[in-house]
């Protein structure tokens, strides 16, 4: 299936391109011997800010309807400096007009002060802030158009269990029809923040078909058949150990049979593909010459 991607509209090309990836750095040493984990870190793609290399940026929730967004460029080959600061003041209750105080690190103009002003919506959306209270959108640096049927899930970086985790609510868009700019709306506690950079994720995307799923209950010889599937795996697992260097033992009889078993599809779709373009050769040949 192929999936068209489009970049962030008020920043195109800038920011990592979607890429799937299936290791977790801070998770323990033994998830990396859980094909099962890894398939589900995998699933989809990765979204990142529309960041460079020499930027950042800090969102913070300060409570009672306050909010600040910082950016900042790398000065040196360590030195961070900030440029702009905008503090955003809901109204009470979240209703009625929204403040906006931007404050300028470098020479003030009015041409830097509408410069920080757009960039800041480059990476976020402030009409959301405050739904609900603690909110923060954050965009993405590229979209996703999908075949038709095919919806986006929108949803937090998977595996990703290191402490404090700021919740994120997961949408679905029917994206084969709507323009949908990729974006990630977290809820933040008041004195949180979350950091955009170049290299750092901010969501994860995968995609569904819109068919309608129905629930059956198995056959007495379905159930049969999956009980000796289960006793056939436990015996290949227990007759195939490894152990790391650290005295962990492990099994990698479930990842040697699932790529077994995607090696045979690959052989068969290509055995497929073979006999298709045999049959459309054949056409041709027996197709009478055109004497026009």
């Amino acid at each position: 299936m192929d999936v068209r991607i489009f970049p962030n509209s008020r920043r195109p090309g800038i920011g990592l391109r979607p890429r799937p990836e299936a290791q977790r750095p801070l998770l323990p040493q033994h998830a990396r011997h859980c094909p099962v984990l890894e398939a589900a870190s995998a699933l989809g793609y990765l979204v990142h800010p529309p960041l460079s290399e020499a930027e950042t940026y800090t969102v913070e929730y300060q409570g009672e309807g306050r909010y600040r967004f910082s950016y900042s460029i790398k000065a040196g080959s360590t030195e961070w400096k900030p440029l702009f600061v905008v503090s955003y003041q809901l109204g009470v209750g979240g209703t009625g007009a929204r403040r906006e105080d931007l404050t300028l690190m470098i020479e003030p103009s009015e041409q830097a002060r509408e410069l920080a002003a757009t960039m800041t919506r480059m990476f976020m959306v402030p009409d959301d802030m405050g739904t609900p209270a603690g909110a923060v959108t954050l965009r993405g640096a590229w979209n996703f158009r999908t075949p038709a049927g095919w919806d986006s899930v929108y949803a937090p970086v998977f595996n990703q269990i290191e402490r404090p985790i700021a919740p994120m609510m997961s949408i679905r868009v029917e994206t084969d029809w709507y323009v949908h700019e990729t974006e990630f709306r977290y809820v933040l506690q008041p004195g949180e923040s979350i950091t955009g950079t170049h290299n750092l994720p901010i969501g994860q995307v995968f995609f569904v078909p819109r068919e309608e799923i129905r629930l059956k209950d198995c056959t007495p010889a379905e159930l049969a058949e999956l009980e000796r599937a289960r006793e056939a795996f436990a015996r290949g697992k227990a007759g195939d150990k490894l152990k790391t260097p650290y005295g962990l033992e492990y099994s990698p009889f479930y990842l040697k049979v699932s790529r077994a078993q995607a090696a045979a599809q690959g052989e068969r779709s290509a055995g497929k593909e073979g006999e298709a373009s045999e049959a459309r050769r054949a056409e041709d040949s027996a197709a009478p010459a055109d004497d026009g």
